[in-house]
């Protein structure tokens, strides 16, 4: 019996409409409803002190001849009452102002105008020298940028900006001042090295790591010679370090000794030089402390975000979650994950001409450079920490692919991910990993190697486990659930023991409480 099978209809994607213009730059729908002649166009070439603005309309007739726009409150509160005039002058129905992004100086002009009702549209600089340089080659002026501003925006060259919201740009804010905190602190590593290696000669050298540990720091503080160390001996280095509370292990003080037996002789200046390293010293312990404070309030602005699903993803942490949020602001400015690469310039250049096609080039150099800056810093990340991702980027350069090439792709990948995480309000899932990470014990653990005080992780627990789906909450309640056992046991003593909060936590999460015996209970 013959069997008809019936093909399944595939919806295919309907293919995008060509036009010349940038999609959130499109006018001409506005001015085909009021007509050309009553649509108006403000052209604003911004500087530091003042600005200059022109009114025309979509034919490009000046209706409001080129005028001085000094930043005051004042002629920012009499530049609208004027355009609002010469709008009933001449009978606009419809008006854009297109603003030049100048630096940051622009931006209190934006201000201004947008609180005033009017439609700001951002116009790049690349855009007003393509404009101008046909018009007025070799000639740069302030009337002739007004000019070049108009032509950019009458041709989809003003875009619209979408609005960061408060949590996004307090976040983008104190992401971008840890990070330069960490480079000043990062110069200041070098710097002390450097003086360390005059006072204390290959001591560095003992250590994997001199900055992982503030034990090593100590003895460098408390000995300025070798000899020192030497006449200290193990016991010596050993009374010093539990005096200052530091924890240690002897093998590491035998190998300490052992180097200063035969360490080189210092520099002839080296007490001179010890002084110096004390005052970089507590540059660096100030610094220190600001970046971990700075961590904790990210961490506090990153629960009240969906980004904070990005911790069940292995190998992302609290910092670098933080930094992306701030940097791809709201989710929903995204239409999908090629919206990330795209403004992050994740894509090659391309040069095409007749028969000469050169389709994989270099990155495209106009991009956000802050949103590539952290993808990239991830991907290198996830190649580090990530089994997953590190197989891969083996795989590919065996493959004859370079290192940057590699790290290119892993972030291309973390942004498709990344997109279905934070819009698809889920957590990780991959069938290359056997299980995600935990968001709420990761949360838990960054705050408790960062000191938090126990009243804030508990407000940022609580918020985190908002953002967590309804179906994952047995599955995060776990790992909290064995950090209590384990609270319980080991009986900690303080104001208010972790497991109080975890029991809230748990409640919050709707996992009813323990069913322990007396011998995990605290008497007190």
């Amino acid at each position: 019996m013959a069997v008809a099978i019936q093909a399944k209809s595939r919806k295919r994607r309907s293919s995008p409409k060509l036009t010349v213009h940038k999609p959130h730059g499109v006018l001409h729908p506005r001015v085909q409803k009021v007509g050309p002649e009553r649509f108006g166009i403000v052209s604003v070439d911004c500087a530091k002190a003042q600005s200059k603005w022109m009114l025309c309309d979509f034919y490009g007739r000046v209706l409001q001849s080129p005028t001085l726009l000094p930043h005051t409150q004042g002629h920012f509160a009499s530049a609208a009452t004027l355009l609002r005039e010469a709008m009933a002058q001449h009978g606009l129905r419809d008006v854009i102002v297109a603003v030049e992004r100048t630096g940051n100086y622009h931006l209190p002009v934006k201000r201004a105008l947008a609180a005033s009702g009017f439609e700001i549209r951002i116009v790049h600089p690349f855009a007003t020298k393509q404009f101008r340089q046909p018009a007025n080659p070799g000639v740069k002026t302030d009337d002739n940028d007004l000019a070049a501003i108009f032509r950019a925006a009458v041709n989809g060259f003003g875009l619209t900006e979408l609005a960061l919201d408060d949590v996004s740009r307090e976040l983008q804010l104190l992401a971008r001042h840890r990070r330069d905190l960490v480079e000043k602190r990062s110069a200041l590593y070098c710097q002390m090295r450097e003086r360390l290696e005059a006072v204390l000669p290959g001591y560095a050298a003992c250590f994997e790591n001199l900055w992982a540990n503030e034990a090593n720091l100590e003895i460098a503080r408390r000995f300025a010679s070798p000899t020192a160390i030497r006449e200290a001996g193990v016991k010596g280095l050993a009374r010093v370090l539990k005096e200052a509370k530091h924890r240690f292990l002897m093998p590491t003080l035998e190998r300490i000794v052992a180097w200063a037996a035969l360490a080189p002789t210092p520099d002839p200046l080296a007490a001179i030089q010890h002084r110096l390293w004390l005052d970089l010293d507590v540059d660096r312990l100030a610094k220190t402390a600001r970046i971990q404070a700075l961590e904790r309030d990210l961490a506090r602005l990153l629960v009240q975000t969906p980004y904070v699903l990005l911790l069940s993803h292995p190998g992302i942490n609290v910092v670098s979650a933080a930094e992306l949020a701030g940097e791809m602001g709201p989710i929903s400015n995204y239409a999908s994950h090629r919206g990330i690469t795209g403004r992050a310039g994740l894509y090659p250049s391309r040069y095409q001409s007749d028969a000469v096609d050169l389709a994989n080039g270099e990155l495209i150099r106009c991009a956000n450079r802050s949103l590539r800056a952290i993808l990239m810093l991830i991907s290198s990340n996830l190649i580090k920490c990530n089994a997953h991702f590190r197989g891969l980027a083996s795989l590919w350069q065996k493959h004859g692919h370079g290192p940057k090439w590699c790290r290119v792709a892993v972030a291309s990948r973390f942004s498709r991910i990344a997109y279905q995480i934070v819009a698809g309000r889920q957590v990780f899932r991959h069938p290359s990993c056997r299980e995600r990470d935990y968001i709420l014990d990761k949360l838990l653990a960054f705050h408790k190697e960062h000191g938090t005080p126990p009243d804030q992780i508990l407000l940022d627990l609580q918020a985190a486990s908002a953002q967590v789906p309804p179906q994952e909450h047995a599955a995060e309640a776990a790992p909290l659930q064995a950090r209590l056992v384990t609270t319980r046991r080991g009986r900690r003593a303080g104001p208010q023991p972790i497991g109080d909060l975890l029991l809230v936590v748990l409640a919050r999460l709707g996992v009813g409480a323990l069913q322990s015996d007396s011998r995990d209970q605290d008497p007190s």
